[in-house]
Formats: C-alpha cells, sequence, structure tokens
C-alpha cells in the first residue's frame, strides 16, 4: 500500500465503509459522524496522491508537507482508535469469519453500554474536529494547487551535465568500459554493420552511465573515414531525456544537433508528428549517431524510436538508463559495473589530494579502504565522500573526522554539504519515479542495516504483515510482493545477491548510498524510527515504526521517556530486547520481530497473547520451548516464524482460531504429528512444518488443507519399521501445491501417477537412499506439471552420488516438460581439511592444549545461522582458542566458512550450555 503518501488510509477506508453500512444499525447520530469521516478522509486521500507527484525539481511548498504530514497522522490516528475499540470485542466466538465485519457485528450489543458508546462518541468527535481543522488548512494553503517551493538547488538536469563536461584528463576507469561499448557497437559481420544497432547502458544512478556514453559518443565521433576524407558519421546528437520529458523539445533539439541548425526557425505550430517526419526525411540517406540519455519509460523510447530511419548505412544509438526493462526493449543491453578496487582508490585520492601521486597517511589508510569499500565503486559516492573528506575538516586528517563520515555512511550523511545533498537529489530521481506502493517498500528497506544481506522471502511476508500489499485479482498476496520486489530490482534500486534456477532472486542488498538516501528520507516521512544505529537520531512526538538496535548504551540513552502506544512495527536486535518496556505497552503493534532475541522466553507469552491486532511474529532463534494456548487470541495474525527454538510440545488446538494464518514455518524446531484440524485452515498458503515421520495420515491432513502452495518438510530420521517406499499419489489431493520441498536423512519418498498435479517445483534435502527398497526411483515423470527439480545431496560416496544423479537424470528425460534440474553435492573439500589442519596445528603449539570439537557446516536452503550452532557446533574451552579461530586468515577457509566460523564463536561466547534434543 501507499503508506508513506497517505498513511493508514488503504487500511482505514474500508473499515469506515463497513461502519456505515445498515445492517450494522449503527446509532443514527454515530453513524452520520462516520460517513463524515469517510468522505473526508476520501478526499483527502486524492489530495494526498496529487501531492506525492509533484517533480522534484518543484517540491511542494513546505506548509503544505506539513499539511500532508497532519493528515497521515490522523489517519493513523482514526485507524489506532476503531482498533482499540476492537479489542473490547468477544474474540472467541463460534463463528470462524475473519473479516473486519465480523468484528463489527460482534461489537453491536457492546454499542448500547453506555459507556462504551460514550467512549467511542467522544473519539469520534474529537477526530471530527481536528478534521476540520485540517480542512481549513488545506483551503488556507491552497494544496489542490500544490504550490512549488523555491529551490536554490541546481536541477537534476543540470547535474547530469556535469557529466558531459568532465576532462578526459579525470576519468577513471572509463577507457575500458568505453571499449567494450564501442566494441558492441562495432562488432559483427558486412551486413550486420551496415544495420542501425543499439547499445543500453543500464545501472544504478551515479554509476557513471551519461559520463561512459559521453566519452564513446567523442570517441566515434572523432573517426574518420580515410577513403572518403570525412568522418564515419555524417551527423551525431546527444539528447537528455530526464524523468519528465517534453516530446516535441526532445525532437527539436534531435533536429538542432543533427541538422547544425538549419532547423533554427523551427515552426512553433509543429507537432510530434511534423517533428519526427522531418527528422526521419533528414536522416534518409545518412550515417549518423545519435546518444539517447537518461530514459525512464518505455514508451518514451517507443515514440523516440519512430525519428531513427533504418537506412542500411550502420547508423547508431546509444541510449541510458536505471530502467532494467527500458535497456530490453531498446537491446544491446550493456550493464555498467562498478568500478574497479584500484580505480576507486585512484578516484577518491585523486578528489581528495588533486593529484595521483598522494594518498592518505599511515594513520588513515585502514579507514580510507572501509570508506571505500562501503562506496561500492560507484563514482558519484566516492566523489562526495571525498569532497567531505578533502574539506577544512578533512584535510586536518584527524581519525575521529574520517571515522564519523565512515560510520555516517548509508545511515545519514550531513546534508549541509552540497555535495551530499546533489547525490541525494541524483538518486532520489529514482525514488521520486516511483508509483507510491514501490515509495513504502523501498523505504522499509532502511530497516536492514549497512551491507545485510537480505532474504527475499521473509521480507516480501514482513510487507503482508506491515499491510504494504494489495490484492490483486489472480494473484496471491506473495505473488503481487514478488512482483514490487522485481519492480525495485528493474529500477537498479536493490541488487541481486542470489539467484535461483529459475531466475529467482532469493536475496538482495542495497547499496550504502540508496540506503543513505532512504534512511534521510525515511526519517523526513517518520516512516521508521531506529535506535542504537550509528548515529543519534532525535525522535519524533509518535513513533509509527521502531527498530531497536544493538548498542546498548546507545538504546538506553535514547529510549523515548513517553509511551510507546502508537508504534505499529517493533524489529528488535539482541541484546537490547531487556531494555524496552514490557509488550503490553504496544497495544497497536501489528508487526513484532524478535528474531534471535534469546532473552524472549515462555514468560513473554503473556503479553504476546495481548497484541490482538498481531498480523506478523517472528520469534525466531528465542528462547521459547511452548506455544500457548493464549495464541488463539491473535485471530489477525497472517506470518507466524518460530524456527530455530527449542519447542517441545504439540500445536495447541487453539491454533485452529488463526483463520487469518498465510505462513507458519516451524523448521529446525517442534517435532510433531499433523493435527487434524489444520486441514481446516482454508486461509494457510505456506507451511514449514517437523516431522516425526512420514505419516499417511499425516499427508492425508496436508493433502486436505485448501489453498495450501508451499509445503517443506523435515523428517530427521526414517521411519521405523518400513519396508517399502512411502508413495504419494492422487489420494493425496494437494489441490493448489506448487512448491514441495523434503528433508531428509534417508530419502524414503515416491510419486505416483496422479500425485500433487499443481507442482511446478521439488526440492530435495537428503543424506541417503533407501537402496534395500530396490532401484532408486523417485516417480518424478507422474508430477504432470513440474518444471524445476532442486537435488541437495550430502555425500562423499561417488559411486552412490553417480548413481544417484543417473536415475534423477533419468526421470527428468522421460518428463514431458523437460524439467530443469539444479544439482548440489556437499562433501568435504580439501580447503576444509586444511583449515582443519591449521587450526589443529595452532592448537598443539598452545600451552594449555585447548579442546577442539569439530564440525563440518551443514549449510540449509538459506545459509543462515542455525540454531544449532548456538548450542554445541563449536566449542573450544579457551579464551585463546577463541581467538584463535576469530584470527584464522581468510584465505585459508572455503566459501565464506571464515565468516561462519567467527559468527559461531561469537555466539558460543554468549550461550549457555543447552541439551541438543537431535
Amino acid at each position: 500500500m501507499a503508506e508513506v503518501v497517505t498513511g493508514a488510509m488503504s487500511t482505514l477506508l474500508p473499515k469506515l465503509a463497513d461502519l456505515i453500512t445498515e445492517e450494522y444499525n449503527l446509532h443514527k447520530g454515530i453513524r452520520g459522524e462516520v460517513m463524515f469521516l469517510k468522505a473526508e478522509m476520501e478526499s483527502m486521500e486524492t489530495a494526498l496522491l496529487k501531492v506525492s507527484e509533484a517533480p522534484i525539481d518543484q517540491p511542494p511548498d513546505i506548509q503544505i508537507k506539513l499539511w500532508a504530514k497532519a493528515v497521515r497522522d490522523l489517519s493513523y490516528d482514526l485507524e489506532d482508535s476503531i482498533d482499540r475499540f476492537m479489542v473490547r470485542i468477544e474474540t472467541h466466538g463460534q463463528d470462524k469469519s475473519h473479516s473486519f465485519r465480523n468484528f463489527i457485528d460482534k461489537s453491536i450489543s457492546l454499542l448500547t453500554k453506555g459507556k462504551i458508546r460514550h467512549k467511542i462518541a467522544i473519539d469520534i468527535k474529537d477526530i471530527k474536529s481536528r478534521i476540520k481543522e485540517v480542512s481549513k488548512r488545506r483551503d488556507r494553503y491552497k494544496v489542490d494547487n500544490v504550490a512549488a517551493a523555491k529551490s536554490t538547488d541546481p536541477s537534476v538536469d543540470t547535474l547530469r551535465l556535469s557529466a558531459l563536461y568532465t576532462k578526459a584528463s579525470e576519468l577513471v576507469g572509463t577507457d575500458e568500459k568505453s571499449l567494450e561499448v564501442v566494441k558492441m557497437l562495432t562488432e559483427g559481420d558486412e551486413a550486420s554493420k551496415k544495420q542501425l544497432k543499439v547499445v543500453s547502458i543500464v545501472g544504478l544512478g551515479g554509476l557513471g552511465k551519461t559520463t561512459l556514453a559521453n566519452a564513446v559518443y567523442e570517441k566515434l565521433k572523432a573517426q574518420f573515414d580515410i577513403q572518403k576524407q570525412k568522418p564515419q558519421f555524417d551527423c551525431t546528437a546527444f539528447v537528455s531525456v530526464s524523468l519528465n520529458p517534453s516530446m516535441e523539445k526532445i525532437f527539436k533539439s534531435l533536429l538542432h544537433q543533427l541538422t547544425n541548425l538549419k532547423y533554427e526557425n523551427i515552426e512553433a505550430t509543429w507537432g510530434e508528428a511534423q517533428l519526427i517526419s522531418e527528422i526521419r526525411t533528414f536522416l534518409g540517406n545518412k550515417r549518423y549517431l545519435i546518444v539517447i540519455d537518461d530514459i525512464w519509460d518505455k514508451y518514451v523510447w517507443e515514440g523516440i524510436k519512430c525519428a531513427f530511419r533504418e537506412n542500411g548505412h550502420g547508423s547508431r544509438v546509444i541510449i541510458t538508463t536505471r530502467i532494467l526493462d527500458v535497456a530490453h526493449q531498446a537491446g544491446g543491453v550493456y550493464r555498467l559495473q562498478p568500478l574497479s578496487v584500484v580505480d576507486s582508490r585512484k578516484l577518491f585520492h585523486r578528489r581528495i589530494y588533486e593529484t595521483d601521486n598522494k594518498s592518505p597517511p599511515n594513520h588513515l589508510v585502514e579507514v580510507s579502504e572501509n570508506v571505500l569499500e562501503r562506496c561500492g565503486g560507484v563514482p558519484l559516492a566516492i566523489i562526495t565522500i571525498g569532497s567531505l573528506l578533502s574539506s577544512k575538516k578533512g584535510r586536518a586528517h584527524t581519525h575521529e573526522y574520517w571515522s564519523k563520515v565512515y560510520k555516517s555512511m548509508g545511515s545519514g550523511l550531513d546534508n549541509s554539504h552540497d555535495d551530499v545533498k546533489n547525490m541525494r537529489r541524483i538518486l532520489s530521481v529514482s525514488y521520486s519515479d516511483l508509483p507510491p506502493h514501490l515509495k513504502t517498500c523501498l523505504l522499509h528497506l532502511s530497516l536492514y542495516t549497512e551491507d545485510y544481506e537480505i532474504e527475499t522471502e521473509p521480507l516480501i511476508w514482513k510487507w503482508v504483515g506491515e499491510g504494504f500489499l494489495k490484492e490483486e485479482r489472480g494473484m496471491s498476496l506473495y505473488e503481487v510482493g514478488e512482483d514490487y520486489f522485481n519492480q525495485l530490482i528493474n529500477k537498479s534500486l536493490v541488487q541481486p545477491v542470489k539467484i535461483d534456477n529459475v531466475n529467482k532472486v532469493r536475496s538482495c542488498r542495497i547499496h550504502d548510498m540508496v540506503r543513505d538516501m532512504i534512511t534521510s528520507l525515511s526519517n523526513e516521512e517518520n516512516f521508521l524510527t531506529t535506535i542504537g544505529g550509528p548515529q543519534p537520531v532525535s525522535l519524533p512526538s509518535k513513533i509509527r515504526r521502531l527498530s531497536v538496535q544493538t548498542c546498548i548504551e546507545d538504546v538506553a540513552n535514547q529510549l523515548p521517556p513517553m509511551g510507546l502506544t502508537h508504534v505499529r512495527s517493533l524489529t528488535v536486535s539482541n541484546p537490547a530486547f531487556s531494555l524496552l518496556p514490557a509488550l503490553s505497552g504496544f497495544p497497536v503493534l501489528r508487526v513484532l520481530d524478535l528474531t534471535g532475541c534469546w532473552e524472549v522466553d515462555n514468560n513473554h507469552w503473556m503479553d504476546i497473547c495481548s497484541l490482538f491486532h498481531l498480523r506478523y511474529l517472528s520469534l525466531k532463534g528465542t528462547s521459547i520451548t511452548k506455544i500457548p494456548k493464549g495464541i488463539g487470541n491473535l485471530q489477525f495474525l497472517q506470518v507466524l516464524d518460530i524456527r530455530f527454538t527449542g519447542i517441545v510440545e504439540e500445536l495447541p488446538s487453539t491454533f485452529i482460531h488463526l483463520t487469518q494464518l498465510l505462513v507458519v514455518d516451524m523448521l529446525d524446531s517442534i517435532r510433531c504429528d499433523v493435527p487434524r484440524w489444520m486441514c481446516s485452515m482454508s486461509s494457510l498458503f505456506s507451511l514449514s512444518i517437523r516431522m516425526k515421520t512420514l505419516g499417511e495420515e499425516d499427508f492425508q491432513v496436508l493433502g486436505s488443507i485448501p489453498s495450501l502452495r508451499e509445503l517443506h518438510i523435515q523428517v530427521r530420521n526414517s521411519t521405523r519399521g518400513r519396508h517399502k517406499w512411502f508413495v504419494v499419489g492422487s489420494g493425496y489431493p494437494f489441490w493448489c501445491l506448487t512448491r514441495f520441498s523434503v528433508e531428509t536423512n534417508t530419502m524414503q519418498l515416491r510419486f505416483a501417477q496422479g500425485a500433487m498435479q499443481s507442482l511446478h517445483t521439488v526440492e530435495l534435502f537428503f543424506h541417503d537412499v533407501l537402496l534395500q527398497f530396490g532401484d532408486f526411483i523417485l516417480g518424478l515423470e507422474n508430477l504432470s506439471s513440474l518444471e524445476n527439480v532442486n537435488v541437495m545431496f550430502y555425500n562423499d560416496d561417488d559411486n552412490k552420488t553417480r548413481n544417484v544423479r543417473n536415475a534423477i537424470e533419468k526421470e527428468i528425460d522421460m518428463h514431458q516438460n523437460m524439467p530443469k534440474l539444479m544439482w548440489e553435492i556437499w562433501v568435504c573439500s580439501n580447503k576444509t581439511r586444511n583449515v582443519r589442519n591449521a587450526i589443529e596445528k595452532e592448537i598443539d603449539m598452545h600451552q594449555n592444549m585447548p579442546k577442539l570439537m569439530w564440525e563440518i557446516w551443514e549449510r540449509r536452503r538459506h545459509l543462515e545461522l542455525r540454531h544449532q550452532a548456538r548450542r554445541t557446533y563449536l566449542q573450544c574451552v579457551s579464551d585463546q582458542a577463541r581467538q584463535t579461530l576469530e584470527n584464522l586468515p581468510t584465505e585459508l577457509l572455503d566459501d565464506g566458512l571464515a565468516r561462519e566460523l567467527r559468527e559461531m564463536v561469537q555466539v558460543q561466547n554468549q550461550v549457555q550450555d543447552l541439551s541438543d534434543d537431535e
């Protein structure tokens, strides 16, 4: 939803609409007041959307911004008031309907009670009074005219032009890339060389697309045809488009440049069609070179290319864009990469010292390298930070100042510096181009710390819990979230990290400069408040979203003395949880993420179960060991994550009251039989469960869950007494299941004809195969809709591995769809052995002869720190041994193992000795 633009309007207006329907028989006076509120809020929502569409170079007046903030606050307060009323409703009725209308039905009887009725009337009267005042201010400030504030800053187009006039001697890292683009434009056989060719340079804002395009343009423009004694190209032009282009201006600029002012007095009456016709006529028999810089829309490109004639003379067109779809539409995609470490350092030193022959003094080398790493090779970021460090304070070469700048990167640079403001303006064009719902999703990414690898699935489910996603016909909420996420990638605002074999992005990062921009915008819009981060913040009077990070001293100093009754989303990092007030003090909380907070245990359940409005609850990696019956109170809950916990009891029967649940993830947690009542959970979309055995009754229940799309099961041990494969056939319906994962020590599952007819993806994680049942046969050819097979096999027996792979490939070859196979084998590598030898050698040299417990990390699908790592994966009895591991050279370690080992050591330092239930 468009929360950053319109506040709580998207969820508030439907609730108000329900309240005024005749069937609820509300008191006439109250119903009239609610109708007034609804009409006013709808009108204000329209005005807010209009304000958000103001051009980036013509921002709304400060008074209008203040008005918009007041309206958003008003929408939140009105919804909070309604929600507080809902808390008073009896939540344990027999009716299992989960709509807001059902709550209103239950509340009718309460309205007859004088005290409750009086309180509702007072709340509505107070909000009505505030709405009237806000409406007067709307008229007073002429909000509907969206007056632009006078800006003294250079326009974005002006900032872009500076790239065109950069001296060649000042360019860094451009030569090699320009040669690559020139090669794309000139390679091919004789026939293709005569055709019109387009190359699209695409990348993040500030990456140097305009600079590179101009370098290529100047290089090609200077080429000379010796035989014909004339330039290679008969005419050239370089035109900037920008975010809100005037097509007539673009075509007039093209005509001026291509014709060398032949059309100096272009007819004012000429429209787009006439201009296109004149350009095409002029280019009829000419070889032309044209750069179209900064295209934001596919339709703009479609319009511009109408003017480019294919005349068989080998003309060339270069476009630059931040939008991947535009680049693919134009063709010849060149993805501009960041500067190399060497070039980054060269540009950085040149910016600070204005020479290539000088570098930072020894005491600043480490912090300067850290700064460069955080800049990520983006020239705009390097130049901006270099400008900060070349200021008066920076030239003093104080380690304190350089360290302060480094720590502020990604979390709020000093906006008083012109270069910082200009950098943000360039990046903010991408934000300004987003529709309101994507602005909300992008600002939400400021929740994650610098360099954090964000997993896609948990991120999208959190968006679901936050209410950011709008239902669309024919799509699940998760699919809507995937579409939003992919749009952010398409616009170069999010960087893919891991991509699976079906080309889906499984994890991502945001560049620190993008994070700096969205953090600044988030603070400005009071979207998210972060406490305990690297930068101190001034707290708003009302906090709507709160992230408490790990700097304990900062948290203690920054926690607001006032109540936190307006907080809707709370994310806490361990060990900051102990500094928070009781969770019962967050009455309108919708999202609660306590991932990794080990101090959270069974004593906190009472408070959690009183948070009636929770949509998202993550207790992953906490110390809870049971789920109480009171969880049935959370009837709005959509997402429940209890992975990596020590839960040993079965799910309570009150779980059935959670009728809005979309996702339940219990991996590496409670080991249970599937309760029969689970088949009545009609909304359940994704279930991840750890089962005791592969049982027929369990599968019968799972297969009867009507909306289940994704199922991930863990079965650690083979079923005792089983003397044959467990066969899944048409008797287990699985009507909607599209993705099925099974993780087991011993593979004992087989698919029969008619099984899981909607299944697109199957994922198999196993250590062994039951060859005693005969040949290894999975029956994959019986899964009629299968498109993807992912297999992870843990084994060091080459013959067995080869036999298993051959069997799976044979079944895939038999399948009519020819599904894709992704195969991974996990064994102990030579590098792993080298690591162990190095550690044992250092331990042997130690005077205390510390004990070493060694296990190879068993990596799962998400490659994350598993709960077992807290327990027994690494135990070194002396601080010296721990330090040995912490200082182990990275180059000795295989594929990120160094980071994992150190994380486990850090974890082990803080964890009590827990028993392993496995």
